[in-house]
């Protein structure tokens, strides 16, 4: 089975470019790598191969754009995607206003959705909300519309069905962990996850895909 992760910098978590795509240290230190690590000690017979081709920045026109090279030509079996917050982000910060307004942003991630099946019909999805944090800056300035982005994820998960497709609720998770600690003990910004940050993403990406690893 071969597991892509695609998204924007919290997927890109700095990965290495220049290192052959098998080494395990092309997964970067996010939660790709550690959800490789622990499928991979959990499974060592299963055949599992992992690639990472989240790229920082990246709005869902940008997967888009480069959804040919980055995802159908590589063929996966599953498609792990988490992508959102900066098409809020860059409305209001960097170079802006260059964001990917809401209805825009669904119909854009529906149609890669759509894209993917027709070219690789047995294909599943892991599909992580997108979040933010506490009461950090980012989540005072965009977070709102962070979570109308969410819903919508949640609502395309839900199309597709149980059977093609599971949802990962980080916002709510991350919500109930800044009940147990404070927000940076996950994020230091309020969307790059820490390291517990990470890790929290990892372990609830593999409670909510651990059917399609098992079942594939």
């Amino acid at each position: 089975m071969k597991i892509l992760f695609q998204g924007d910098s919290v997927t890109d978590c700095g990965r290495p470019r220049a290192i052959p795509k098998d080494n395990g240290e092309a997964m970067g230190p996010g939660y790709p790598g550690l959800v490789k690590a622990r499928l991979s000690c959990d499974n060592p017979n299963a055949g599992l191969e992992f690639l990472n081709f989240g790229i920082s920045g990246n709005r869902v026109v940008d997967l888009y754009a480069r959804w040919k090279i980055h995802c159908l030509n590589l063929r996966p079996d599953l498609v792990s995607v988490l992508i959102g917050v900066n098409d809020s982000w860059h409305e209001v910060a960097f170079d802006g206003p260059n964001g990917v307004e809401v209805p825009r942003y669904t119909r854009i991630y529906n149609e890669l959705l759509d894209w993917t099946m027709s070219v690789l019909p047995n294909v599943k999805f892991v599909l992580i909300e997108p979040f933010t944090l506490g009461d950090s800056e980012n989540a005072m300035k965009f977070g709102g519309e962070v979570r109308e982005r969410g819903a919508a994820v949640k609502a395309m998960a839900e199309r597709l069905g149980p059977d093609r497709a599971v949802f990962v609720p980080m916002q709510s998770i991350f919500d109930e962990a800044c009940r147990r600690a404070p927000w940076s003990t996950w994020s230091g910004d309020g969307v790059h996850p820490t390291p517990a940050g990470h890790q929290l993403i990892a372990d609830s990406w593999i409670a909510a895909a651990s059917k399609f690893i098992t079942n594939p």
